[in-house]
């Protein structure tokens, strides 16, 4: 990110506006909402920040601008039509590590001002880093409009029990299990309907019927991450995904989808490249078991789909022999999303009336398949896992009668900003994989559906989505 976004305490801080026109006058009200003291310093000052001194936090200089103004000061903005003014500002306050703003110059900047949605004490800002505050702006309306002003009140009234949660619950685990519920539940109705009081004494109801000795029960959400675009995930995953205190996750899964997870939850990286596993399966199994065993509330975080070749049949056996609740999310398969992303529907009335998804490697390392069963012109055949053995493949395919010239796609890094897609033949795929020095992860597909790419690749023009 560019710049960290943090929430300032300026209540009875002394701030400095250097302008005193239109732009100065709104900073300054800004710096007034968070309970700033201000001084202002501009040779002329506009009707708006004369109104804005009526407030006995507002003080007026109306000189030059110099050094010495910035004295005493905790943060200054600079607000002025002159680029020199606005520089000599920045430099001075750089000088002395004083934080400063210059409006719309983000270079001379040490900290931008976002858009604000204000429902105190919930406050939310938008920034897009001083590359388009019109663009900021936008999404703050947006936000707006689904953020009711009911949640400041309910921010307020729960704050008030933050102490007393934290006497009943000695973990951290109990404490945020109890304000999920709390928010999720009819306290919060109640607040939303105006019945503020009601709302008070159902929390103080609930505080009491809880046991700070109880622990909470452990469970696991097998969550599909999707081949890589962190947009493909779907509404109950990324639920879930904010709630797990601990996240397991393959290498498979993307950084971007990852990122998507609560921020102060556990990470464990789990590995499970090809014969590299960070974790071996039987031991990320166990893991899944004790962690919820222990009350945490566990996030099994896969690329693609769980049930197609992630082995999450293997994981939810296990944790169903010992007892623990279990939530399973489908995702995008590597198969769908590549393959739409590449431009080629994996089935067409003219080209393909079948599709199978075939896994690379089997258990034991090798490429025994039903080569007779894949070898059907008018089927479409995707194979995972399969970039080590695709040379096996391409002869195994043309030695039980598939033809030679048969067209093959290779989807690498599918969904992503870095997606590279290949095509040729079973006869000329292997060169291109030497050539072009293709890496996994990367999807396999073989049939004449690859003929449409050419046409159907609408991910080629429009670009795709930065994570």
């Amino acid at each position: 990110m560019d710049f960290l976004p943090l929430y300032f305490d300026l209540k009875d801080k002394p701030c400095l506006v250097v302008g005193g026109g239109e732009i100065a006058t709104r900073k300054a009200t800004m710096l007034l909402k968070a309970g700033a003291r201000i001084h202002v310093v501009a040779p002329e000052l506009s009707s708006g920040i004369h109104e804005l001194a009526k407030d006995s936090r507002v003080t007026l200089e109306q000189i030059e601008y110099s050094r010495e103004a910035l004295d005493g000061m905790v943060l200054v903005i600079a607000a002025t039509n002159v680029y020199d003014v606005n520089l000599a500002v920045s430099e001075d306050a750089k000088a002395i590590n004083l934080p400063v703003n210059v409006v719309d110059n983000p270079p001379l900047c040490t900290f931008i001002l976002p858009a604000i949605i204000d429902r105190s004490p919930i406050v939310i800002a938008v920034s897009s880093g001083g590359k388009s505050p019109v663009l900021a702006r936008l999404i703050r309306s947006r936000l707006e409009s689904t953020i009711p002003a009911a949640y400041g009140r309910l921010g307020a009234l729960v704050g008030g029990f933050r102490d007393a949660v934290k006497e009943r619950f000695s973990s951290i685990n109990q404490r945020r299990g109890f304000w999920e519920s709390v928010l999720q539940g009819d306290v919060a109705e109640l607040v939303f309907s105006g019945k503020e009081q009601q709302a008070k004494q159902r929390l103080e109801e609930i505080l009491q019927s809880q046991s700070g000795d109880e622990t909470q029960p452990g469970e696991v959400y097998l969550v599909g991450g999707g081949p890589g675009d962190p947009d493909l995930l779907t509404f109950r995953a990324l639920r879930l995904m904010q709630q797990a205190d601990v996240v397991l996750y393959d290498r498979l899964v993307s950084e971007a989808v990852v990122d998507m997870t609560r921020r102060d939850a556990e990470r464990i990286n789990v590995g499970k490249a090809r014969s590299e596993h960070t974790l071996p399966q039987e031991e990320i199994n166990d893991l899944l078991v004790r962690l919820a065993k222990e009350g945490r509330r566990v996030l099994r975080l896969k690329g693609g789909d769980p049930f197609i070749f992630g082995r999450g049949g293997e994981e939810i056996d296990k944790l169903a022999e010992n007892g623990i609740p279990f939530q399973v999310v489908p995702g995008i398969t590597a198969a769908t999303g590549c393959s739409c992303y590449a431009g080629i529907p994996l089935t067409h009335r003219d080209y393909a009336q079948s599709v199978r998804f075939i896994t690379g490697h089997l258990k034991n390392g090798s490429c025994q398949l039903p080569w007779n069963e894949l070898v059907h012109k008018e089927q479409t055949v995707v194979f995972y896992m399969g970039l080590v053995g695709l040379k096996t493949i391409c002869e195994k395919l043309i030695e039980h009668g598939r033809g030679a010239n048969t067209p093959v796609a290779l989807v690498q890094q599918g969904t992503t900003p870095s997606q590279r897609v290949f095509t040729g033949t079973l006869e000329t795929i292997n060169a291109i994989v030497e050539s072009e020095q293709v890496k996994a992860p990367t999807l396999i597909i073989v049939g004449e559906v690859v003929l449409l790419r050419e046409k159907l690749g609408w991910a080629d023009d429009a670009g795709l989505p930065e994570a």
